[in-house]
C-alpha cells in the first residue's frame, strides 16, 4: 500500500472506530496492527513493541502522572472545594455576576491543584449551578462559565497533559509549566472580564446575592473562612510550583510533594475514613491506567504510520500550504481544533506531536511556543460538539430544565474567547516565552 493510501486508511479507520463507540486506546492499537499488515509489513510490530517498552514506558517523567492524579483525588475528597466556593461567593456577594466570577476564581484554583477537568466541572456543577439558577442567573452564562473554567485544569500547571506533552517534545516539564502558566491565568482573567461585562450590559444575567444572606456573615468570620479554606489550597499550589520553578525538585519529585500536601488536607478536612482513602486510590489507578493504555495504542499507531511513510505525506502537505510558515501553523492548529471535536486531548497529543513537531523544528519555530499554543487550542476539545466531554460532565449533574442544547449554546462565547487568546499569543509570543526565560532560563 502506498504512503498516501496508508494515511487515508489509518485516519479513516480511526474515525470509523470512534464513531462506532469503541475505546480510543483499542481503536488506535487495532488500526496500528491492520496498518502494519497492509503497509510496511507485520515485522514492524516487533520494533513498535520494543519502542513501547523501551521508550514510552521507560520514561521517568511519566511517573509524575499517577502522582498528580492521586494528588487531585485526595484534594477532591477532602471537601475543601465546597467550603472554598462558599467563602468566595460571600466575598464577592456585592458584585453583579459575583457567583459566576466565584466559579472562575475557584476553578482557576482547582486547575492549579487538581488538574482533572471532569472532577472540576462535576464539583462546580453540583455546588454552583443550582444556586446560580436559584438566584436568577442566565442559564447559558451559568453553565458556560462552569464548563469553560473547569477546562483550565489541563492548561494551568501542574497538569498531566503538560507532563505528557513534555515527554513527547524536546521541551522540559519546568519550561512547559512556566510557559503555560501565564496563558492559563490570562484565559481565566478573560472569562472573568466577559462575566463582568455581560452582567454590566445585561444586569438580569447575574443579579447580586441577597443582602440579608450576606449580612449573616460578618467581616471577621469571612476573614477566618478565607484563612481556613482558601489558604490551604494556595499552599498546595505554592508547594508544587515553587519546588519546581526554584529547581529544588524535578516534576516527578514536585508531584510527590503535592501528594503529601493533598493527603494532609484530606486528613484535616476530609472524613479520614479508610474506605474513602481506598476509593481515592482505586479512582487514581483507573485514571492512570486509561492514560497509559491510550499512550500504548498511540505509540503503536504513530510508529506504524511513520514506518509506512505517512509522516512524509503529512509533512509535504503542511509545507505546501499557501502562506508559508504562517499558513502551515494555521493549518496545524486548525487540525488540532477539528480533532478536538472527536478525540480527547490524550489521543490528539500522542497522534499529532510525532507528526507536527519535526515540521515545526524544520520551519525554525519556537517549539515551546507551539506546544503551549496547542495546549490552549485543546481547551476547545472539551467544549466543542459532538464529543465535548465538558458538555456531558455538566449534563450529568445539571438540574432539570438544563438541556444539552442549552449547553451547546453556552460554550459559543467561551470558544470565541479561546480563539481570541490564541490570536493574542500569536502576535505577542512573549506571553508564552517570557516567564520560562525568567524562571528556568529557557
Amino acid at each position: 500500500m502506498s504512503p498516501e493510501m496508508l494515511t487515508l486508511f489509518m485516519f479513516g479507520g480511526l474515525l470509523v472506530g470512534l464513531f462506532m463507540g469503541h475505546p480510543l486506546a483499542f481503536v488506535l492499537g487495532g488500526i496500528a496492527v491492520l496498518g502494519a499488515w497492509l503497509g510496511p509489513g507485520s515485522r514492524v510490530l516487533g520494533t513498535i513493541i520494543n519502542n513501547i517498552y523501551g521508550n514510552a514506558m521507560d520514561n521517568y517523567v511519566l511517573v509524575a502522572i499517577p502522582l498528580f492524579v492521586l494528588m487531585a483525588r485526595f484534594l477532591n475528597d477532602s471537601g475543601v472545594t465546597e467550603k472554598m466556593f462558599d467563602t468566595m461567593r460571600l466575598l464577592l456577594a456585592n458584585l453583579r455576576g459575583g457567583l459566576a466570577l466565584t466559579v472562575v476564581i475557584v476553578s482557576v484554583l482547582l486547575a492549579a491543584t487538581t488538574g482533572i477537568v471532569g472532577a472540576s466541572i462535576a464539583v462546580m456543577g453540583m455546588i454552583a449551578l443550582v444556586p446560580m439558577l436559584k438566584y436568577g442567573y442566565n442559564k447559558e452564562l451559568s453553565s458556560g462559565v462552569i464548563m469553560a473554567s473547569g477546562c483550565l485544569g489541563i492548561l494551568i500547571p501542574p497538569s498531566i497533559m503538560l507532563i505528557l506533552m513534555a515527554s513527547y517534545s524536546p521541551v522540559s516539564v519546568g519550561a512547559l509549566f512556566a510557559g503555560a502558566l501565564v496563558p492559563g491565568v490570562m484565559l481565566g482573567v478573560m472569562y472573568a472580564l466577559y462575566v463582568l461585562i455581560i452582567c454590566y450590559i445585561k444586569p438580569a444575567y447575574g443579579p447580586k446575592v441577597p443582602a440579608e444572606e450576606r449580612a449573616e456573615t460578618n467581616t471577621g468570620q469571612l476573614l477566618i473562612m478565607l484563612a481556613k479554606y482558601v489558604l490551604p489550597p494556595m499552599s498546595l499550589i505554592l508547594g508544587v510550583l515553587g519546588a519546581l520553578f526554584t529547581g529544588i525538585a524535578t516534576a516527578t519529585e514536585a508531584s510527590a510533594i503535592g501528594v503529601l500536601i493533598a493527603f494532609l488536607l484530606f486528613m484535616i478536612f476530609g472524613d479520614r475514613k479508610a474506605s474513602t482513602c481506598y476509593r481515592t486510590l482505586i479512582d487514581a489507578g483507573k485514571t492512570t491506567t486509561m492514560v497509559m493504555l491510550v499512550l500504548v495504542g498511540a505509540t503503536a499507531f504513530t510508529g506504524v504510520f511513520s514506518r509506512g511513510g505517512g509522516m512524509t505525506v503529512i509533512s509535504d502537505l503542511v509545507l505546501a500550504m499557501p502562506g508559508g510558515t504562517t499558513g502551515a501553523l494555521i493549518l496545524m492548529l486548525f487540525l488540532v481544533f477539528i480533532l478536538g471535536m472527536f478525540l480527547d486531548w490524550t489521543g490528539i497529543v500522542l497522534l499529532s506531536f510525532p507528526i507536527m513537531l519535526p515540521i515545526v523544528a524544520e520551519m525554525g519555530i519556537d517549539v515551546l511556543w507551539f506546544v503551549v499554543m496547542v495546549a490552549v487550542v485543546l481547551q476547545t476539545s472539551f467544549l466543542t460538539p459532538p464529543f465535548g466531554y465538558a458538555l456531558f460532565y455538566l449534563k450529568g449533574v445539571a438540574p432539570k430544565g438544563v438541556e444539552i442544547v442549552d449547553l451547546y449554546k453556552a460554550v459559543i462565547p467561551f470558544v470565541a474567547i479561546i480563539m481570541l487568546a490564541c490570536v493574542l499569543m500569536a502576535f505577542f509570543p512573549a506571553i508564552i516565552t517570557g516567564l520560562p526565560s525568567m524562571l528556568v532560563g529557557y
